[in-house]
């Protein structure tokens, strides 16, 4: 519904969840397996189509007379975001959720313990996100995917592609542990980061993927003792920044810990070795 704000509260500490109130006929949509819990008078309705321009464009070629062609590029479409969310490592289908009869309520959440954020879209700037970032957003948002290239994205530990939302209106997204929000230029126009802690950053930020040293003695030393592997993401320019304080990878190791799983040594499990 263009004009209404979404109104949602984002509640809860170690694991946030956001509360959405929808107005009678406004939607919002998931990635499959954010959902918690609807009012019965909220609508679900599962589709393999995201928001997005193209197939705005496509649906109203047809409805404009376009025929087996509006629907046979519609189809083309959906079959090309299917294809690119198979590329992210994203699930296949998107879940719609829609107010009928007065207001309603949606819950969503993260996969991880951490917290949650509510994005605010112009127009002016996209936003851009890491994998499995995105929680959920309203039908005015639209969701794409963006190529990094490959070098930069499998050195950087995070895939070759990012989530780009585009659009009016509202985008949840979830992270592990707290929230930083940085900007670059408040730091002489770059900082270096972890890869795992990049969240999300806004249109107008160069990422990038750096190798943390040469390949000398302290590079080495960086690589294998700092824990912080071979490379660093790099952020430039003048926008918003969202970090995460705790990466998936630390959180695993810290479980595997827990549960008397892989024995790691001062190489940070370069070397490691079973205790069996």
């Amino acid at each position: 519904m263009p004009g209404v704000t979404l109104q949602q509260n984002i509640v809860g500490n170690a694991m946030q969840m956001a509360v959405v109130q929808l107005q009678p006929g406004q939607t919002v949509y998931c990635e499959a397996g954010k959902f918690l819990f609807k009012t019965a008078n909220v609508t679900m309705e599962t589709r393999l189509s995201g928001p997005s321009d193209g197939g705005r464009q496509a649906q109203g070629a047809g409805g404009q007379g376009g025929g087996v062609g509006g629907l046979l590029r519609q189809a083309m479409g959906t079959a090309m975001q299917v294809g690119q969310r198979v590329l992210a490592g994203e699930s296949l289908a998107f879940q719609y959720f829609t107010a009928q009869a007065g207001e309603g309520t949606v819950g969503f959440a993260g996969v991880l313990p951490g917290e949650m954020r509510a994005l605010e879209l112009d127009g002016t700037r996209a936003w851009f996100a890491e994998k499995d970032a995105f929680v959920a957003a309203e039908s005015t948002v639209d969701f794409g995917i963006a190529f990094t290239g490959g070098r930069t994205g499998f050195s950087g530990g995070e895939g070759f592609v990012l989530e780009k939302f585009t659009g009016h209106g509202t985008v949840i997204i979830a992270g592990a542990g707290n929230f930083i929000d940085l900007n670059p230029a408040d730091f002489g126009g770059r900082i270096e980061v972890d890869t795992g802690c990049v969240v999300a950053f806004e249109e107008g930020i160069r990422y990038g993927v750096q190798r943390v040293g040469g390949l000398n003695r302290q590079g080495i030393m960086n690589a294998v003792f700092g824990g912080e592997g071979l490379s660093l993401a790099t952020l430039e320019g003048d926008g918003r920044v969202v970090l995460q304080s705790l990466t998936i990878e630390s959180l695993a190791n810290a479980l595997k810990k827990a549960q008397g799983g892989d024995k790691q040594g001062p190489t940070g499990g370069l070397f490691s070795t079973h205790v069996g």
